[in-house]
């Protein structure tokens, strides 16, 4: 019985996983990039919000850095898995249910400051 059922996979091919959202990658495509836009569109009040020290510049290069981390995903399912949690954490932003520790986790490359080497900078920083 079991070695028949195994026949039948192997004349089929691999099982096809349903996609989750998208059913091709122009869909995926498309979903990623109103993703970016919805970000894109909301950074300034983003900044009003949680305060934060940055420039606009800034925060848009290190949005396009965030999702051009993932420009070689190509399987749906994690696109579209990548793109709900995406869509998650703009309605959580944007809402107001995250604290500013939370948003600036993003910017940490960005305002990593250089520590001091010589010793009235140590000093000035309160470092021994």
């Amino acid at each position: 019985m079991a070695a028949a059922a195994g026949g039948k996979v192997a004349r089929f091919g691999a099982r096809q996983v349903k996609p989750i959202l998208s059913l091709d990658t122009v869909e995926a495509r498309r979903r990623v990039l109103n993703l970016y836009k919805a970000w894109y569109r909301q950074i300034p009040y983003i900044m009003l919000n949680y305060d934060i020290p940055l420039q606009e510049k800034e925060c848009k290069s290190t949005l396009r850095n965030i999702f051009l981390k993932n420009k070689y995903v190509t399987d749906l399912r994690a696109i579209d898995l990548l793109v709900m949690k995406g869509q998650m954490e703009l309605v959580e932003t944007v809402n107001i249910w995250k604290q500013k520790t939370h948003i600036m986790r993003y910017f940490k490359d960005v305002t990593k400051e250089e520590k001091p080497t010589d010793f009235l900078s140590k000093f000035y920083d309160g470092h021994e």
